[in-house]
């Protein structure tokens, strides 16, 4: 006899197929095998009780204070813990128990129902068409640009994210006006020469007349980092039926950085993007059509990225796919001093753990090293 300790398993219904276990079976088994964490924060006392007991009679666990026991305060943060199977049996049984756990239970639900991540990432390659970006291995005009979208492309790229203003903390505010007279000479060459059907492009952008501008030469997904503030944008979106990718930034791009503080980074990105959902599905715009971002970077402290990206699959909960961005960001630079031309492994490791946990799309500079590592990664899965 032989034992071995498994790694963790990404793809549980092929091994326990591949073992031979009956399709009856797997369906049983792989909801045992994923263990998930909830932090439930401001629970009322009584409440946390019910749950503590409920969880332990199926094996699960809610791990609480010492005070709750002596109801000590109104309301507690706690932690559940169980599998698959057990969180599914507590979102049912906690329909009917009192203090809020009615809410807690179809909070549970909305999470057990999420779809899955993509199973191949897509990745966003980006083009800067201005002088200011803060990669400059990012900046392209006119023929430069069309080169480059075309090595994209070659390198593997499903979308080119083109813009023409930078976001960079601090950034130069830049009209309109100037912002279309540099994006217009790419749009008309995408047009002509039908590159949009050798790839996807995505418009980074919240200017009205840029976004239309390019959703008519032909781009499918408008990059919007005000996280369409502006109706007009969820309008274009709407008339040309384009996906809309919503971000979340807390403050201006030239402020953003300036001490930005957060009670719960998770909470309240959550509920800016039930905010901002219930808006574009107010405006007609159907939820497979928004994409999220979290916004690394933008208005946020390292421990709020960090957060961020280590819980990235609590925002599956609202079936929209996720998009992140972390390309050579000073996050990076944050953890250990690096130049940003020299900042491409901490954004492979970046955003590799952002795919593990559950991003459908990795927008970067560097396509081709990104490329490899997602298909490295993939095999050893």
């Amino acid at each position: 006899m032989q034992l071995y300790r498994l790694g963790e398993m990404t793809e549980k219904r092929v091994a326990l197929k591949a073992l031979g276990v009956e399709q009856g079976g797997v369906s049983i088994i792989h909801k045992k095998m994923s263990l998930y964490y909830f932090m439930i924060k401001d629970l009322r006392t009584p409440a946390a009780n019910i749950l503590k007991q409920d969880a332990l009679s199926i094996g699960a666990e809610l791990a609480v204070p010492s005070g709750v026991i002596t109801c000590e305060k109104e309301t507690f943060d706690c932690l559940l813990i169980g599998n698959q199977k057990q969180i599914e049996i507590l979102s049912r049984k906690e329909l009917a128990q009192p203090f809020g756990l009615k809410a807690v239970a179809e909070a549970l639900s909305r999470h057990l129902q999420a779809p899955p991540p993509a199973s191949n990432p897509q990745i966003m390659g980006v083009i800067n068409a201005n002088d200011d970006s803060f990669y400059a291995g990012s900046r392209f005009v006119a023929s430069e640009a069309l080169e480059r979208i075309e090595r994209m492309i070659e390198e593997g790229a499903d979308i080119i994210d083109i813009g023409a203003v930078s976001s960079r903390p601090g950034a130069s505010t830049v009209s309109e006006s100037e912002e279309l007279a540099r994006i217009r000479p790419i749009c008309d060459a995408i047009r002509a020469n039908r590159l949009y059907e050798k790839v996807q492009f995505s418009i980074d952008s919240y200017a009205p007349s840029v976004v239309a501008l390019a959703l008519e030469s032909g781009f499918g997904i408008i990059n919007d980092i005000t996280g369409a503030r502006d109706p007009k944008i969820i309008a274009l979106a709407c008339k040309y039926d384009v996906r809309l990718c919503i971000m979340h930034m807390q403050g201006e791009p030239q402020t953003m950085q300036e001490q930005p503080y957060y009670e719960d980074v998770i909470v309240e990105v959550s509920q800016f993007f039930a905010e901002r959902i219930a808006e574009c599905e107010g405006q007609g715009l159907m939820r497979e059509k928004i994409i999220l971002d979290v916004g690394i970077g933008f208005g946020k402290r390292l421990e709020d990225n960090t957060s961020l990206l280590k819980n990235l699959s609590h925002f599956r909960q609202f079936g929209c796919e996720l998009l992140v961005g972390a390309s050579r960001k000073s996050m990076i630079d944050h953890i250990i001093p690096t130049p940003v031309e020299k900042r491409l492994p901490g954004t492979l490791a970046i955003h590799l753990k952002a795919i593990e946990q559950g991003a459908d799309m990795i927008r970067c500079h560097d396509v081709a090293a990104h490329r490899q590592a997602i298909e490295v990664s993939k095999h050893i899965k």
